[in-house]
């Protein structure tokens, strides 16, 4: 497996978003933005993403472990890492996964929660992703959704959004992601595909995917054709030029004028 990567950070804040690969592995995190609010945690979100990614590489080096096996023990030690943080706080800092590794001629997937794993064959693209966290609170995204970015009444907005989103946050009644405890692993959307069925593979952050899924300025055929005529990086500059036309979300409505966009192409 050829795997080419990029990751950007989507304004003048540290990246979030944190991707890595080996030839038989691609991992992509985004961690889950706090919009200023307390975490209970003094170490933040890139801290977070960097050291569970590290630890999802080093349980799953035995290609023969089953990959939420593996996302458990990595929550497991990261969590192990800072105990002196309040880690039952709902807004302790975490993230989405999305995990693709090549075992023999079988290419393993887990996603959790919505970076989406891309598949490009013989029949055309299918992607797959978790996109549990778009049924709940409707209002309150709706209210988020009224305000341009970068106005006092849209930060507010989406704090009083991610209050809400914490409440749920890997509940039976809300979404998963990955947080202190290694139950979460148990909900990702898992399987497998054979190798036979897939020409290549792009595992995506939300903020990248978001060109096909939320602005609908491109579709996954035309995603893999950039990726294949100038890497990772023309796919993120294509994103950021999309942004650029509606830099206060006025067109498409969202919670960052850009988000940290990350993708790892991967190819055999």
């Amino acid at each position: 497996m050829r795997v080419a990567i990029d990751t950007r950070p989507g304004g003048t804040n540290p990246n979030e978003d944190w991707v890595a690969a080996t030839p038989t592995l691609a991992v992509v995190l985004d961690g889950l933005s706090t919009a200023g609010l307390t975490t209970g945690c003094q170490h933040g979100v890139p801290w977070y993403v960097a050291h569970l990614g590290g630890h999802i590489v080093a349980a799953l080096a035995d290609t023969d472990r089953p990959l939420p096996d593996g996302l458990a023990d990595a929550l497991e030690r990261t969590a192990a890492l800072h105990p002196e943080c309040d880690l039952s706080n709902p807004g302790t800092p975490s993230a989405t996964v999305a995990i693709l590794r090549q075992r023999e001629d079988v290419l393993d997937h887990l996603v959790l929660a919505d970076s989406p794993i891309v598949f490009d064959g013989p029949q055309g693209c299918s992607a797959i992703t978790d996109l549990r966290v778009d049924e709940i609170l409707p209002e309150l995204k709706a209210e988020v959704e009224r305000y341009e970015t970068h106005t006092q009444e849209h930060r507010e907005a989406l704090q009083r959004l991610v209050v809400a989103q914490r409440q749920v946050r890997n509940t039976p009644e809300g979404y998963w992601v990955a947080m202190a405890g290694p139950e979460a692993a148990e909900h990702g959307v898992v399987g497998s595909t054979p190798l036979d069925q897939v020409h290549a593979a792009a595992v995506l952050s939300d903020g990248t995917s978001r060109l096909v899924l939320e602005y609908e300025m491109a579709t996954w055929s035309e995603v893999f054709a950039t990726l294949r005529a100038g890497g990772p990086g023309e796919l993120l500059d294509t994103v950021r030029r999309v942004e650029a036309t509606d830099p206060t979300g006025r067109r498409w409505p969202r919670y960052k004028s850009g988000d940290d966009a990350t993708v790892a192409f991967c190819q055999w």
